[in-house]
């Protein structure tokens, strides 16, 4: 059995038509006779050749390694020239690689940026170790962040853990806690439970009662000058969820243009970073701060917090 992950790149695209892509020297009756038969399955189920994959689709394949090689006609061949593969590494096995992410560096290829993403490093540095082989498997991140928010990035190095991370992230049984400044001083603690809905053609997610649930807790560990170091829980995960849900209680994050926020300290974009996450396995990653968030804090005289395991 041979199993191969959908990547953001190839999601949309119809069964037959990513199969022919990825076993070139497979004749075309024996492709749609295996999809047919259920000898390719998607997520362990048989559907049919005209089915939209989707990124993150496990691909499994009744055939051997060798098959699939021959069929396959070899890796198929990525260029990594003029891509960074250096990475900020927090940690790292044979399955899991956590990284911090700086800002302005996006995690997927969008319109505006397709080599020098987050994922492009994470596939050059594994390429450069000798760790990726693409006949099988890509690696990929279980979530994303915006462009300009740093912090912790979980990828998943095999299918596996790819699959347990992001059954974690759907059963919200993955701790996600971020550091922001926000204007103003909120209550000392306190949980917002707005419902939210995106506007894609604004690229923005504002409170709405039709909208979708989120929950999102915080508490403020110091204020200062106007403005205060928050702590943020994730608990639901609706894109631009802590920029808008504190925005909603009259906090907009520092630089946040966007959301209400003023430009700051030269910064013009949200100070928002992923500093902390907990697995449901006991595992606890934490991500220094980018330089440009430890400025600002240092300059409004903020006081950060110590991590220690018993917190």
């Amino acid at each position: 059995m041979v199993t191969y992950v959908v990547s953001k790149a190839e999601s949309g695209k119809k069964l037959h038509r990513l199969l022919r892509h990825l076993l070139p020297n497979m004749p075309l009756g024996r492709l749609y006779k295996m999809i047919d038969q259920g000898h390719v399955r998607v997520n362990g189920k048989r559907k049919k050749k005209e089915y939209a994959v989707a990124e993150g689709d496990v691909l499994s394949f009744q055939m051997t390694e060798e098959e699939y090689r021959q069929a396959a006609a070899g890796p198929r061949k990525r260029k990594f020239a003029g891509v960074p593969a250096d990475l900020d590494v927090v940690y790292e096995d044979d399955e899991l690689l956590v990284v911090n992410k700086p800002p302005g560096l996006l995690v997927h290829p969008d319109r505006t940026e397709y080599k020098n993403t987050l994922i492009a490093r994470v596939h050059a540095y594994l390429y450069r170790k000798g760790e990726l082989d693409s006949r099988f498997f890509l690696p990929a991140a279980a979530g994303r962040l915006d462009r300009n928010t740093s912090g912790l990035v979980l990828v998943g190095k095999t299918a596996g853990m790819l699959h347990q991370l992001n059954r974690w992230h759907q059963e919200r049984a993955i701790g996600k806690f971020y550091l922001t400044v926000v204007e103003g001083t909120p209550p000392a603690e306190g949980e917002i439970r707005r419902a939210l809905m995106r506007d894609p053609s604004a690229n923005r997610t504002r409170v709405a009662s039709g909208g979708k649930d989120a929950v999102t807790r915080y508490r403020v560990l110091d204020a200062q000058g106007g403005y205060a170091l928050v702590e943020v829980e994730l608990v639901s995960g609706r894109t631009h969820q802590i920029r808008a849900h504190l925005q909603s209680i009259g906090h907009p994050l520092l630089g946040d243009v966007k959301y209400g926020g003023r430009p700051a300290f030269g910064v013009n974009h949200q100070l928002l970073h992923a500093w902390r996450v907990g697995l449901p396995d006991g595992r606890v990653f934490v991500a220094p701060l980018p330089d440009v968030f430890a400025r600002v804090v240092k300059a409004i005289g903020l006081r950060m917090p110590e991590w220690r395991e018993s917190q």
